[in-house]
């Protein structure tokens, strides 16, 4: 038997709200796959002394980054159902990369990339669960709103 948080002492327990935005905040297992595919994309081309095609330059390296962090907060966040969760996760896997070039020979680590990487994964977190619903401290079988007036 837990404690009962000091705040919540005698109020109704917080439910999600239901409908169709509340269903983006559950988490959805499978989106994990899409998740660890970009990781895994994201490690391989890093670990490569040179990436396939023409050599990125800045800005278009950083617009690299944004997009690859993006792509991976967004499906994070799916995965999890929770946005901080989705842009710390996204974070230190940026962190950890960008360690990791610095051991790579032609490559270089900066910490202008791992920004680029936390502004991409904080978009992305914050647009995959837009819309989400927000915890409800109304008790059960209360309506949604008040009725309106009648005039």
């Amino acid at each position: 038997m837990g404690r009962r948080h000091p705040d919540r002492a005698g109020r109704a327990p917080r439910r999600w709200a239901s409908g169709r935005w509340a269903r983006l905040r559950r988490p959805r297992p499978l989106w994990w796959v899409p998740a660890l595919l970009i990781m895994g994309a994201i490690w391989s081309l890093s670990s490569a002394p040179q990436t396939p095609g023409p050599s990125l330059e800045h800005p278009k390296d950083w617009i690299a980054h944004f997009l690859a962090y993006f792509a991976l907060a967004f499906t994070l966040a799916r995965a999890t159902g929770r946005r901080g969760a989705a842009l710390v996760i996204a974070a230190w896997f940026g962190a950890l990369d960008e360690i990791h070039q610095a051991f790579v020979p032609p490559r270089e680590a900066g910490v202008q990339d791992w920004l680029f990487d936390v502004a991409g994964a904080w978009l992305g977190s914050r647009l995959a669960l837009r819309g989400a619903a927000r915890p409800s401290a109304r008790p059960e079988g209360t309506p949604e709103r008040a009725a309106e007036p009648v005039t």
